[in-house]
């Protein structure tokens, strides 16, 4: 397949994706530019010769130009562009490819460097699966937990217990909670259980800080889903405010030291959201070592558990499993769509344990 050919495929690919996942401008976008994109405009030299995988699950070169564009938008760069984006419900394929087009030339250079880094988002809709789990967790357990995110980018679903998830007849959440999730849910309701962070912390091979990075974390957000911008903002706010900074490391050297030792009285909540897929091979081999190995030293004062969101052979969401040692028990907790828009629980049923909360 020739350059052009290639980088039409993952841009229709990304397209479909976008539409099923509720950005139908994100869609019309990335088929314009895969349909319209010719060798003469910058910088379509690069984006066309791109070596290797340039589809989602490599480089997502077009996810890459995306977001170079809607930064233009959102910081006042390119007044056409953002003219263009704001009128998208009404604008026609030719004035929005002009729009489009005009900026590429335009910011020729600035959008070469913004092509040298992978998409990076937080995704705080995920919260709600955390948020669900760890009222669960704390009334099988009953004990305060300590997490480890791997794959934390910002640190924004460190902050889960600060957001309230709102379900048909039940809040789970803070009073105070600094933003609100809604998805469409089914199954039975987890139990109210006020879970309590004794401690947080998560790790990224490239960290931002939800303050300097906020642009780039808005940026990759798309531009007809202003929920997930304002969730971001908020979330961001209180990650500042709450001091989270992952560090910056590879998953499988930070896990091994986080697992070294076991914490009495406290359930050690390892959680990983639509991350898993980007480590290497080997990364996930000794992330798995150092869990049973930490799990078989755990006991039911210092119980260990990992909770994964990511994407398995079934296409449009992502599988939900919970593993809890000792004893390595794998509980399926359902499934969810991959922003955490609709969510199928399947945990089994446990008593609530707080039910004056909110």
């Amino acid at each position: 397949m020739t350059g052009t050919g290639r980088f039409a495929a993952a841009c229709e690919a990304q397209a479909a994706a976008c539409g099923r996942l509720g950005s139908p401008f994100m869609e019309r976008l990335l088929r314009l530019i895969g349909d319209r994109l010719t060798a003469d405009l910058p910088p379509a030299d690069r984006l066309l010769a791109w070596p290797g995988d340039i589809t989602a699950t490599g480089a997502a070169v077009p996810l890459r130009l995306a977001g170079a564009l809607h930064a233009l938008v959102l910081d006042g760069a390119d007044a056409d562009l953002a003219a263009a984006y704001a009128d998208r419900a009404g604008i026609t394929d030719a004035a929005l490819w002009q729009a489009v087009a005009g900026a590429m030339r335009r910011h020729a250079a600035r959008i070469d460097r913004w092509l040298d880094h992978a998409p990076q988002t937080n995704e705080t809709g995920r919260s709600a699966v955390l948020i669900a789990a760890g009222h669960w967790l704390t009334a099988r357990f009953g004990l305060p937990l300590v997490l480890s995110e791997l794959g934390a980018s910002a640190g924004l679903n460190l902050a889960w217990d600060r957001y309230a998830l709102d379900l048909p007849g039940r809040r789970l959440g803070p009073v105070d909670a600094v933003l609100g999730l809604s998805p469409d849910w089914e199954g039975l309701l987890p139990p109210v259980a006020n879970p309590r962070i004794a401690d947080r912390a998560g790790v990224d091979l490239n960290p931002l800080d939800p303050v300097a990075d906020l642009p780039r974390l808005l940026a990759y957000i798309w531009p007809d889903q202003p929920a997930r911008l304002d969730r971001t903002r908020r979330a961001a706010a209180e990650a500042a405010r709450l001091g989270i900074r992952p560090d910056r490391g590879d998953a499988a050297d930070w896990l091994e030291a986080r697992l070294a030792d076991a914490v009495p009285g406290r359930l050690h909540l390892v959680y990983h959201t639509v991350a898993w897929q980007y480590f290497p091979p080997a990364t996930q081999a000794r992330c798995r070592a150092a869990l049973r190995s930490a799990g078989a030293r755990a006991t039911p004062a210092a119980p260990l558990a990992r909770l994964a969101m990511e994407a398995d052979a079934t296409p449009g969401s992502a599988a939900l499993t919970l593993t809890a040692w000792p004893g390595e028990t794998v509980i399926p907790l359902g499934r969810a769509h991959f922003h955490g828009r609709q969510i199928k629980w399947t945990a089994p049923p446990l008593p609530a344990t707080d039910a004056s909360l909110p």
